[in-house]
C-alpha cells in the first residue's frame, strides 16, 4: 500500500544571445516585442513572485530602460501589478489566462459535478489537479462544510500550485509519467520538506511511486502539512493516459488515515472512473 506515514545573468558572455532569444523563429511575422513581454512574465515564479526592474533586466540581459518600458506596459494592461516596495508581481489577468487555458480542455466542466458529489458523499474537501513540471496546479476544488476543515485547506483554490512530491495528487501524476520523462524530472527535482513526513529521499520517492502505480491510488500522510491527510486517484482520457488526479483531504482530528483509506478510497476510485468515462476512457473489460 502507498506510504502513509543574487542570481547571475543567464548570458555566458557579452556576445551571447539573451535568454529570451529564439533565433529559429526570426522571420518577418515573428514579434520580438511580444517575445520580450512574455519573457518578462516568465521571470515570475513561485520562488520569485516579486521582482524589481533590475532583477528582470539582469535575468533577461536587457537594459533597465527597455525593461522598464515593457514593465510599465504590462502594468497598464493588468498583467503586472506594482507593490508598495516599487517592485512587481503578476496581475490577475495572468491568472485569468491560465484558468481559461485549463477550462478550454473541458476537464473542469466534466469533473465539477462529480467532485461536488464526492464532497457530499464523504463530507470532506475534494480537489482536481494537473501536473505542470514538478508542481501540481489546482483546476477545481469543492470545499467541505465541516467545522474545522478550513484549518487544513491551506487557502488553496483553482490556480494554486503545490510541490508534486509532497501531495497525494502529485504522486499519482508523477507515478504515471512515461519512464524516461519521470526519470528526467526526478533527476532535477529538489525534495524540499513541507510537512513532518515529506519524502526527502529520491530513492524513497521512486519506491513510493512504484507502489502508487501498482496500487492505483496514493496517500498523503502529513507530507504537505501537519495534521493533513489525503488520498488521490488518477483520471484518464480516451487514450488511457493519466491527465489529472482527484483527491479527498481531511484533518487528522476528524478521521484516522486507516479509516480514510478503508472507507473513502472506494468512493474516490469510483468518482475518478466516472470522470474518466466522461473524457472517453474505458476500462479493458469495457472495450468493444
Amino acid at each position: 500500500m502507498p506510504k502513509r506515514a543574487s542570481k547571475p545573468s543567464r548570458r555566458s558572455s557579452a556576445a551571447a544571445e539573451p535568454a529570451w532569444s529564439i533565433p529559429s523563429l526570426r522571420e518577418p511575422r515573428y514579434s520580438q516585442s511580444l517575445e520580450r513581454g512574455l519573457a518578462i512574465l516568465s521571470c515570475f515564479t513561485p520562488k520569485r513572485p516579486v521582482l524589481g526592474i533590475a532583477d528582470i533586466a539582469d535575468e533577461l540581459g536587457m537594459s533597465r530602460s527597455t525593461t522598464h518600458r515593457y514593465v510599465i506596459t504590462l502594468v497598464a494592461l493588468g498583467y503586472l501589478e506594482q507593490g508598495a516596495s516599487r517592485k512587481y508581481r503578476l496581475g490577475l489577468r495572468v491568472t485569468n489566462l491560465g484558468m481559461s487555458a485549463l477550462n478550454s480542455t473541458g476537464l473542469r466542466e466534466h469533473a465539477h459535478p462529480y467532485l461536488e458529489e464526492l464532497r457530499q458523499r464523504t463530507s470532506y474537501t475534494t480537489s482536481l489537479a494537473v501536473l505542470d513540471g514538478t508542481e501540481i496546479v489546482y483546476v477545481d476544488r469543492a470545499r467541505s462544510f465541516r467545522r474545522g476543515q478550513g484549518s487544513v485547506d491551506l487557502d488553496l483554490h483553482p490556480g494554486s500550485r503545490l510541490p508534486a512530491h509532497a501531495t497525494a495528487m502529485g504522486k499519482i501524476l508523477l507515478a504515471h509519467l512515461p519512464e524516461p520523462e519521470q526519470r528526467e524530472l526526478l533527476g532535477n527535482l529538489k525534495l524540499s520538506k513541507h510537512g513532518p513526513n515529506t519524502i526527502t529521499s529520491k530513492k524513497a520517492l521512486r519506491e513510493e511511486l512504484d507502489e502508487v502505480r501498482e496500487e492505483g491510488f496514493a496517500v498523503n500522510d502529513e507530507e504537505l502539512a501537519p495534521d493533513l491527510y489525503s488520498i488521490a486517484a488518477p483520471v484518464r482520457n480516451e487514450a488511457r493516459d493519466v491527465v489529472a488526479a482527484i483527491n479527498v483531504a481531511a484533518p487528522s482530528s476528524m478521521i484516522s488515515l486507516e479509516e480514510m483509506v478503508d472507507a473513502l478510497t472506494p468512493h474516490l476510485l469510483s468518482t475518478a472512473d466516472r470522470i474518466s468515462a466522461r473524457l472517453g476512457y474505458r476500462r479493458a473489460d469495457e472495450q468493444p
